[in-house]
């Protein structure tokens, strides 16, 4: 087993109002991450994501995958986990 990481994943473009939180959640159910996602005021959605750095990878990857008609970019900044999360879960 990996060392567990943490990444924040800025996502920009038409991410607001098309159902990308919840589209996350599930995709978050089929990996093993832990964490959140939520809209921010500036029209981009954040996903807080921690587990092991090929979880992460696999998860991000899914979400682009499934929502790339609506993704402009995506930028990602690396920390350690602090394993605060159970589960992956919508922040409001």
């Amino acid at each position: 087993m990996g060392e567990s990481v943490r990444q924040r994943i800025l996502f920009t473009g038409r991410v607001q109002g098309v159902g990308f939180r919840q589209t996350t959640c599930l995709i978050a159910r089929h990996h093993a991450v832990t964490g959140y996602v939520r809209n921010l005021p500036d029209g981009r959605v954040e996903a807080v994501v921690e587990g092991e750095s090929a979880a992460i990878d696999s998860f991000r990857a899914a979400v682009v995958d499934e929502m790339r008609g609506f993704i402009r970019d995506v930028r990602s900044e690396s920390g350690e986990a602090s394993g605060e999360f159970e589960g992956f879960r919508v922040r409001y």
